[in-house]
């Protein structure tokens, strides 16, 4: 190859790269894609071949390699060029106006711009570039030495590997990585499908992601990044305006057009700001704690100084957690379809964020433990990360005289499964407890069926959860295979079973036997294997044949599938039971193979939508398919990257106000139609 080739290739490579970085800054950071999904795909292909013909040309920050690169053996510790330090906390409006106070005395009567902004409930981190390419990515740590966590955080779709022209050629700039609520709800909606414990909070999810070996793991977490503290001096002249410039080079940054950073002379100004979003923070897709308030001139906060732990010119302001205390009843156990047993807490009912709690998840018995329960006690409870409710400590005042000090809760803890008896299992590794009588005990039978007609899998109508234990206490069902050898007159004799429901149940039986492979690949209740990965891998390979033929190595190379996914699915394969309820129902008739969908299109080419709503010719559910038939995303909630909304009679008014407030486009369902068919 000569000189000049050799040179045109790698130009061509170079500015592919800085095409598809442009393009990823765009979408994620700006919501202002100017190509489609599959427009950067077909780039990312062609820079893909590149790179393989011409290694020479080798680059780890090359937009190709980040999804995850190899696993990550232990971090390394790497001292801050600057400190991390930590702010000065408050809850209290005084203290806010008292630091004010004490600013103004400190800066000898000049005149003071404070500049408020959002205090992301996340994971601190330091992002340093140089010549525009990130270099280094590092934890807080102790605040004077992180750990180096660069592969993990290359991941993150919202920070830039490479930097957008004028950005400074050294540069060190500090935010925070946080989970999206949506994110964080999908992740424990895929464990609970899997049978594992739910994640507690977003903010600590966040945290354990970020210290995975595995950055492929990393990458599937979806976690999110504002970057709000630049170190670069002489790039501005106050804190607002540097937050501003690194927007233009490349971060996901606080926006003044959405109040999430503002500036204020007077207390006024700033506690208005506070309350704002003491109020409003629940409609944020992310976790705040609180706000932080800042001088916002470089120059006054270097006047201003710092003490041994913090810097004089800011403060924070946090909100208050809800917290409240009511009474510890009893612990119970719980066997879910996967064997896992759960202590579950049952609670004197007490308000809670609007919300009527009675029960929480206390997750394993470490948890029992470490919170250091007795029997009767008054429990403090919380919601973490705003979502779920959990026991966060106890009230030992309020033990009274006679109550066993020495006694736990843990002592009642099972050593035998309480349905049937036989002895719980705790595997090296693992929170959790089980039972491994995974084909006799009954709500380990019961949770699989319930599992197998769930709405998302078979969407059997007419048959619950209470009806499903009936017919296995009455040994009508063992598994999910025998729901298609059940006949009306075995299940009429039973306790609340008519004639008209016994047929709507047979019809729902029947119907099912149409349901997508899909859907039937997901109702098998194989762990790690939910929704999503129920679709990729039917899409992938195209029947369940293809999928019982592949070995580990090629069942990896299907998006999204990790080794985890496949090791469980080989395993769910290789045992006889499992072979056998397979065959079963494929005899029954259901959909073991992947049907072309007629006048299937990609008009939508990967469109998140929305839909909201009653429509006229089609119902919720139908309109969704026809997104999805033609190639679109359904979304639940309306954000910058929303394509748009097909909004019909009696749309929510919050929808709507979002929609409008964020120049989201809103179709009726004639304009949906009518988009569908060209």
């Amino acid at each position: 190859m000569s000189k000049n080739t050799s040179k045109n290739i790698g130009e061509r490579i170079e500015g592919l790269r800085a095409d598809l970085h442009d393009h990823n800054h765009r979408y994620y950071n700006l919501a202002d894609p100017i190509i489609s999904d599959k427009e950067f795909d077909v780039l990312m292909k062609v820079l893909e071949k590149l790179e393989q013909s011409h290694p020479e040309f080798d680059d780890d920050l090359s937009p190709t390699k980040r999804p995850g690169g190899d696993p990550v053996d232990g971090f390394e510790k790497v001292e801050h060029t600057t400190p991390m330090l930590s702010l000065a906390n408050t809850y209290d409006q005084e203290e806010v106006e008292q630091w004010m106070t004490r600013v103004g005395k400190g800066l000898e009567g000049e005149e003071v711009v404070y500049v408020m902004e959002l205090k992301y409930d996340g994971v601190a981190i330091s992002l340093q570039y140089e010549n525009g390419r990130l270099i280094r990515a590092l934890t807080r740590g102790d605040g004077s030495e992180g750990e180096d966590i660069t592969a993990n955080v290359k991941t993150i779709r919202t920070i830039p590997l490479l930097l957008q022209k004028g950005a400074p050629q050294k540069l060190e700039i500090r935010g925070e990585i946080f989970y999206p609520f949506e994110a964080f709800n999908e992740l424990n909606e895929l464990r609970e499908e899997s049978g594992e414990t739910q994640f507690a909070n977003p903010r600590n999810t966040a945290s354990g992601s970020l210290k995975l070996q595995d950055s492929r793991e990393v990458a599937k977490r979806k976690l999110d990044c504002m970057m709000y503290n630049v170190l670069a001096k002489g790039e501005a002249q106050t804190h607002s305006e540097a937050v501003s410039k690194a927007g233009l080079w490349g971060f996901r940054v606080p926006h003044n057009s959405e109040n999430m950073i503002s500036t204020s002379r007077d207390a006024q100004g700033v506690m208005a700001f506070i309350k704002f979003w003491d109020k409003s923070r629940r409609e944020l897709p992310f976790a705040i704690d609180g706000v932080v308030i800042k001088v916002d001139k470089y120059d006054q906060q270097e006047r201003l100084g710092l003490t041994s732990k913090s810097p004089r010119w800011a403060i924070s302001y946090k909100f208050e957690t809800e917290r409240v205390r009511t009474k510890l009843k009893e612990i119970t156990y719980q066997v879910g379809r996967t064997g896992a047993v759960t202590p579950v807490a049952n609670l004197e009912l007490v308000q809670l964020g609007g919300t009527a709690v009675k029960r929480a998840t206390l997750h394993n018995a470490d948890q029992i433990s470490r919170l250091g329960l007795i029997p009767g006690d008054y429990v403090y409870i919380e919601k973490g990360g705003e979502i779920i409710p959990k026991i966060v400590g106890v009230d030992e005042s309020m033990r009274g005289v006679g109550v066993d000090l020495f006694s736990s809760a843990l002592d009642s803890f099972p050593t035998n499964c309480l349905e049937c008896g036989a002895e719980l299992v705790r595997e090296e590794g693992e929170a959790a407890h089980y039972c491994p009588n995974a084909e006799s005990c009954p709500p380990q039978v019961s949770g699989r069926i319930v599992h197998f007609i769930s709405r998302k899998s078979m969407n059997i109508n007419g048959l619950g959860a209470e009806t499903v234990i009936q017919l296995v206490e009455a040994g009508l069902l063992v598994d999910p295979g025998s729901l298609y050898d059940l006949r009306a007159e075995d299940i009429l004799p039973l306790d609340r079973m008519a004639d008209i429901s016994v047929k709507k149940l047979l019809k729902g039986i029947e119907d099912s036997r149409e349901i997508p492979f899909e859907r039937v690949l997901f109702g098998l209740g194989i762990r790690y294997v939910g929704e999503t990965v129920a679709k990729k891998l039917a899409r992938s390979l195209g029947s369940m044949r293809a999928i019982m033929s592949a070995d580990k190595e090629a069942l990896v190379e299907i998006d999204e599938i990790g080794e985890r996914i496949a090791e469980s699915l080989i395993n769910y394969l290789s045992q006889p039971r499992h072979l056998q309820l397979i065959e079963k129902l494929e005899k029954a008739g259901l959909q073991f193979h992947v049907e072309e969908i007629e006048g299937a299109t990609d008009t939508l080419d990967g469109a998140a939508i929305v839909v909201s709503g009653v429509f006229e010719h089609h119902d919720r559910s139908e309109i969704k398919k026809l997104i999805e038939k033609h190639g679109g995303k359904v979304s639940s909630t309306i954000s910058k990257k929303t394509a748009f909304v097909v909004a019909g009679d009696k749309m929510g008014p919050s929808k709507k106000e979002k929609a409008e407030k964020l120049g989201v486009e809103m179709l009726s369902e004639d304009e949906f139609l009518a988009k569908i068919s060209g």
